[in-house]
């Protein structure tokens, strides 16, 4: 398999180096495209892959095409490429905001466009990647363009109206629980704890307590429950968070950034 990637910013390269760290394709197979020379110097230092500026090179003998360029910048990078496009290409667009039917117009023809959500943690190989393919794309496809996207996280197919939903509870979120673990390092410096070992203590709790809600599978409010005990510290932290309105407070955080992404 070959693959193509138009653009290759911090996302790209963590798609790629979990590709390259799970053996699933060989360097020699992929190809990569900035809008610099100085930023394709430093991929290919850095993942030690072909990487140019010509982005109808990167693409012509691909495989799957990564279109992972900003929105902004999305229709121009289309306009330049869609002549190069072939029937039988799978595109799979990392671009946030940017619809199926939107991308389909675009290129002009019949194209095999899968859209796709990652978020940040696939930089440390801990990435959740939501994947909805449109109606030219086959069973096999979706299916290898899934083992591609795993190779740094999990991934999973939804539907393009929850993709929109996936930005927010995956992609935006990170930045929530990364104010969450500094807002509880600041509580524990208040009280005396060195600021790098709070932070360390902080973001471990928070690691640990995500995997147990992935691995034991028992609902989030349950496992609350079970470090709440009667009259204890804990639940006294709790009522805390709630008079200040820390649930609602999320909720409508991540409503608002679902409301961006529409309007993107």
């Amino acid at each position: 398999m070959r693959l193509g990637f138009v653009g290759c910013g911090n996302m790209a390269a963590a798609i790629i180096g979990g590709i390259l760290e799970k053996g699933i394709v060989k360097k020699e197979d992929i190809k990569a495209s900035t809008k610099t020379e100085a930023s394709a110097a430093k991929v290919r230092e850095n993942l030690d892959i072909a990487c140019g500026t010509d982005n109808r090179e990167t693409i012509r003998d691909a495989d799957v095409v990564f279109l992972a360029v900003k929105p902004q910048f999305c229709e121009g990078v289309i306009k330049e490429i869609r002549e190069e496009i072939k029937e039988n290409q799978v595109i799979l667009s990392i671009v946030a905001g940017k619809k199926l039917e939107w991308l389909e117009a675009q290129f002009g023809k019949k194209c095999k466009i899968i859209r796709t959500m990652p978020n940040t943690p696939a930089l440390v190989g801990e990435g959740i990647t939501g994947v909805c393919p449109n109606d030219q794309v086959t069973e096999k496809e979706v299916k290898e363009a899934l083992v591609l996207l795993r190779s740094f996280g999990r991934a999973d197919t939804v539907t393009e109206t929850i993709l929109d939903v996936v930005g927010a509870v995956s992609g935006s979120s990170p930045a929530f629980v990364f104010l969450f673990i500094e807002a509880m390092a600041d509580g524990a410096v208040a009280e005396g704890m060195p600021r790098k070992q709070a932070y360390e203590f902080a973001a471990q709790a928070v690691y640990g307590s995500a995997k147990m809600v992935l691995e034991t599978g028992m609902h989030p409010g349950e496992l609350k429950d079970m470090v709440c005990s009667p009259a204890g510290t804990t639940i006294e932290g709790i009522g805390v968070l709630e008079e200040r309105g820390m649930r609602s407070a999320v909720m409508e955080s991540v409503r608002a950034c679902v409301k961006k992404t529409r309007q993107l």
